[in-house]
């Protein structure tokens, strides 16, 4: 997905996959990813969307702790909502010891997808 600028420029903004749809309003899980980037205990993150039966779907942060780290699923939320809208803020964390990779070092959020969708 992408925007265009009035001299025809084009922005890619995020993968139509990784646009999440809460309520009807966008949320762009690379602007949520990169608030959680900022806090000081978190490696990695990865936030994809999970169905929800109110809101269509919700914001689902995959998180990478840094070693020693015991930082809790209520302390992202909440830092989080100090960064966000409260609506683009994930409902719940899920925490695992590394993030699938490609070779290329991508995260494939297909296997998150997958992962979480089992877990709920």
């Amino acid at each position: 997905m992408g925007t265009v600028d009035e001299y025809g420029r084009i922005a890619i903004t995020d993968r139509k996959k990784d646009i999440i749809i809460s309520g009807g309003e966008n949320i762009s899980s690379i602007e949520v990813e990169s608030v959680f980037y900022d806090h000081d205990e978190i490696q990695e993150a990865a936030v994809i969307a999970l169905p929800h039966e109110k809101w269509g779907e919700t914001p689902h942060a995959i998180i990478v702790r840094k070693e020693g780290s015991e930082l809790s699923e209520e302390e992202i939320i909440a830092f989080s909502r100090e960064k966000l809208a409260h609506f683009k803020c994930p409902t719940a964390v899920t925490f695992l010891e590394e993030l699938p990779k490609t070779a290329s070092g991508k995260i494939q959020k297909v296997k998150l997808r997958n992962l979480a969708v089992e877990e709920s």
